[in-house]
């Protein structure tokens, strides 16, 4: 078996500072030649007023929580999706609906968002992404643009891996970032390699209910658990994803979780463990279907990597899947086909934890080492089938052919990409034209804003030689992002009526305040310029309760016209909500202070705006 060359500590802090200088963007102001290409760029990137970009850039928020969108090519950010945190701006965690969303959580780490998919093409439906920070997933509604549906998933402690989904969006697979003990509970250290697991988790997704659900989990060994993808075409039953600290180490990771010259790609047939649970062969551990590879044999294998391996990627053709390992300086492409026949031929070399090891060279189609390029971690294909594979430690992208090896170009960026991102990149046929680097360091490209920097997002053309032509601050960095064609999204701008909801109220006259013994219910609507609460009051913008009365708010936006939305906000109560054309939402609070407290319209909508107010009173208890 071939051995892979690490990378120490030592070399690798000396490769950061020795590249960090590595790209210089700067233009020659004299040079006539740089100034009419320099227009050139401009040119590609300008989207004029009144046109739209071609597409959408969903990026992962990292730890604020949020999702972030971009417009390609102008790399103009254009929306914040409120998702794992709360979010003042729209009173996302405030209203009834996203407080229940986030089950008392107040942040979150949002990480590798992922599309809805059909036949390997983003469909434009459904966005999914996970938390690391709270263990859980999310699923946001692509035609309003908002969180829909969150779940709580057990036995796992940081779903790294992301949601990177099937074929067909059958499922989604989370493998966690954390081995812990089945249900978290508690147990020493010492006994780690015995009572700890890495569990995945097979996320279905019930698109008439708009709900997430844990169909099964597969307790895997006590390892670390990093990215995945699916197969693709021929290999669409399958899915990789890779492993570290397959050492076990439970202290001083960054040495200790480095010793094994590999680390595995652990290859499942998701199709053959769906029959299992079918068959009743799992195990029930509180309330989840599990699945244990030491008894349930068959449907997963491991596949030797270079150690410490980050991104595992298929090809648009579902025939490879490329990895390496982060310290390595070598990437492998494995074929799909011959890890087959391996299975079918029983061509291991052992096992671990139960699970058969396929023989490297059996699996192994090319071993693909760029001169001097360091660090490669994620990988992302054009139209064309080349490869494009993000170089941490030499701070630059590599374009190469997956076919043969054969480099085929490169362009340096500021710095120390993580990931990459190319247009409809995942898919089963990638769009080429446009890929943006997402980068961990930022340095001194932008304004000095003291001693923490934004990340850097950095478009390149890919459309010929590749060339970095435009750069945009990110604040905090993305973990992943996906790029759609914009015409694949429809959204809708104006909330339908809906007869069936019996909080909603669309005339004034309808208004009213209902109390059931200290439950107070108000009915209320939004327009401009005026809440009305109840019509028939002489006042009819004013709450008016008991002290300890429970309140629920519930506020229909009847301005049925294009981005006219009203916010709902008590002074002093820490209370705001957001209420789009046509939407009714629902805010519930104890009124637990007694007093006048001004109620008014946060976000903007008309000349009036100002005057959108009215009055909460509480009455003290006598």
């Amino acid at each position: 078996m071939k051995k892979w060359v690490p990378i120490t500590s030592g070399l690798l802090a000396g490769f950061i500072a020795a590249t960090i200088s590595f790209a210089n963007f700067s233009s020659n102001p004299k040079s006539e030649t740089a100034s009419a290409s320099n227009k050139s760029d401009a040119e590609k990137v300008y989207v004029p007023f009144g046109q739209k970009d071609d597409y959408y850039m969903f990026a992962s928020g990292g730890h604020s929580g949020q999702m972030f969108i971009y417009g390609v090519p102008s790399m103009r950010k254009i929306r914040t999706i409120p998702v794992f945190s709360p979010d003042s701006a729209t009173g996302y965690g405030f209203d009834e609906h996203s407080k229940k969303l986030m089950g008392g959580y107040t942040w979150g780490d949002l990480h590798h968002p992922a599309f809805s998919e059909t036949n390997g093409d983003y469909n434009g439906k459904w966005m999914f992404a996970t938390d690391v920070g709270n263990s859980r997933a999310a699923v946001v509604d692509l035609k309003t643009f908002t969180t829909k549906d969150i779940i709580k998933v057990p036995n796992t402690a940081g779903p790294h891996c992301a949601a990177f989904v099937t074929e067909n969006t059958e499922y989604m697979f989370l493998p966690t970032r954390f081995a812990v003990p089945l249900g978290q509970k508690y147990e020493s250290l010492d006994d780690y390699s015995s009572k700890y697991r890495g569990v995945m988790s097979a996320v279905t997704f019930n698109e008439k209910n708009v709900k997430l659900n844990i169909a099964y989990q597969v307790a895997l060994p006590p390892w670390s658990y990093d990215l995945s993808d699916a197969g693709k075409k021929g290999s669409k039953d399958w899915a990789v994803m890779t492993t570290y600290n397959t050492e076990e180490a439970t202290t001083t990771m960054e040495v200790n979780a480095s010793q094994a010259d590999r680390d595995y790609i652990v290859l499942f047939n998701w199709k053959e463990l769906e029959k299992m649970v079918k068959e009743g062969k799992y195990e029930n551990v509180g309330g989840q279907k599990m699945i244990f590879p030491e008894k349930q044999k068959g449907g997963i294998y491991l596949v030797p990597v270079a150690k410490s391996p980050h991104g595992v990627d298929v090809t648009p053709d579902g025939k490879y899947f490329i990895a390496s390992g982060k310290l390595a300086p070598a990437m492998t492409v494995f074929s799909f086909e011959k890890a087959f026949k391996a299975v079918q031929n029983k061509d291991f070399a052992g096992e671990r934890n139960g699970i058969p090891i396929l023989k490297y060279e059996s699996v192994m189609e090319r071993e693909v080492n760029p001169e001097n390029a360091l660090g490669p971690l994620h990988t992302q294909f054009d139209d064309k089938g080349m490869a494009y594979t993000t170089m941490f430690i030499s701070s630059e992208i590599v374009k190469w052919d997956p076919k043969t090896g054969k480099t085929l170009d490169r362009v340096p960026v500021q710095y120390s990409p993580g990931h990459s991102v190319a247009a409809e990149g995942d898919t089963v046929s990638p769009d080429g034209k446009w890929l943006v680097a997402l980068n961990k360091l930022a340095k001194d490209t932008y304004l000095s804003v003291g001693p923490s920097h934004p990340e850097s997002m950095q478009l390149i053309d890919i459309s010929g030689k590749m060339k970095v032509i435009q750069s945009a601050p990110v604040d905090p960095e993305p973990h992943y992002a996906q790029m759609i064609k914009a015409d694949k999204i429809k959204t809708i701008e104006v909330y339908p009526k809906d007869p069936k909801n019996k909080d909603a109220v669309y005339e004034q006259k309808d208004t009213k305040i209902v109390r059931k013994g200290n439950e107070v219910h108000v009915y209320g609507i939004a327009m401009r310029s005026r809440f009305v609460f109840d019509a028939k009051s002489k006042r009819p913008d004013v709450i008016e309760v008991n002290q300890g009365d429970h309140v629920f708010i519930h506020l229909t936006n009847i301005d049925f016209d294009e981005d006219i939305t009203h916010g709902f906000a008590i002074n002093d109560y820490n209370l705001n909500m957001e209420v789009q054309p046509g939407q009714t939402n629902t805010m519930e609070f104890t009124a637990d202070k007694a007093g006048t407290f001004p109620l008014y319209c946060t976000n903007f909508c008309s000349a009036l705006h100002q005057e959108m107010n009215g009055y909460f009173l509480v009455k003290p208890k006598k």
